[in-house]
This record gives structure tokens, C-alpha cells and sequence, in this order.
């Protein structure tokens, strides 16, 4: 299975919406298309993983890296949207401590108010 990577742009944040598997095939896609938007100065990204089925560890160093090089700006990285299932791997990884996480769109767009 592929990732598809929907984005669009509201109140100057970058909401992403990826569907599918983000693993070891499908990561340096979406890593590419974040150090793209990085490189431009973007510095606010919503990321909804609603439509996600599975994530590998590969996929949750994007999130790392894009954490890290936000957190040296201004930036504000926000995800929801998780399914159990993903969150599990989340909470496995010690992953929930470190990143904003939120349920839904409306509770993630509140960090950007």
C-alpha cells in the first residue's frame, strides 16, 4: 500500500492529510515534501493522521525531525486525528510525551490561535 499526501493551507498553517501506510517506503516522501516546505520558511504544520493504518518507526522519524527543526523556530507542529491503533504505537514509542497531539482539527487549530 502507498501513502497519499493532501495538503492545503489555512490561517498560514500547513495541514497535511496523509492516507495510508507511513513506513520505510512511503516516509521519504513525506519527509521530502516537509524539508520542502521547512526550506521556505514554513514553521506551523497541522497533521491529521485519521486516514493513517500504519506507521513504522521510519515514519515516526518524520515526525522527529520535523519536531526538532520547528522547535529551533518559532514553529508549531500539531497531530490528531489518531486512531487507536496508531496512538498505541505512539504511546509504545514514547512519542505522546513529546509531541502535541490532539483528537481533532477544531482542538488542533486551537495551538495556532
Amino acid at each position: 500500500m502507498s501513502l497519499e499526501i493532501n495538503s492545503f493551507e489555512t490561517d498560514g498553517s500547513l495541514i497535511y492529510r496523509l492516507v495510508g501506510r507511513l513506513d520505510t517506503n512511503t516516509s521519504p516522501d513525506f519527509e521530502a515534501t516537509l524539508t520542502e516546505q521547512l526550506s521556505k520558511g514554513r514553521q506551523r504544520f497541522m497533521i491529521d493522521l485519521g486516514a493513517i493504518d500504519y506507521i513504522s518507526s521510519a515514519g515516526l522519524r518524520v515526525f522527529l525531525m520535523l519536531a526538532k527543526k520547528v522547535g529551533r523556530g518559532k514553529g508549531k507542529m500539531v497531530l490528531y486525528g489518531m486512531s487507536d491503533h496508531v496512538k498505541e504505537v505512539f504511546d509504545i514509542a514514547g512519542f505522546t510525551k513529546i509531541f502535541t497531539i490532539e483528537p481533532d482539527a477544531a482542538a488542533a487549530q486551537t495551538h495556532f490561535g
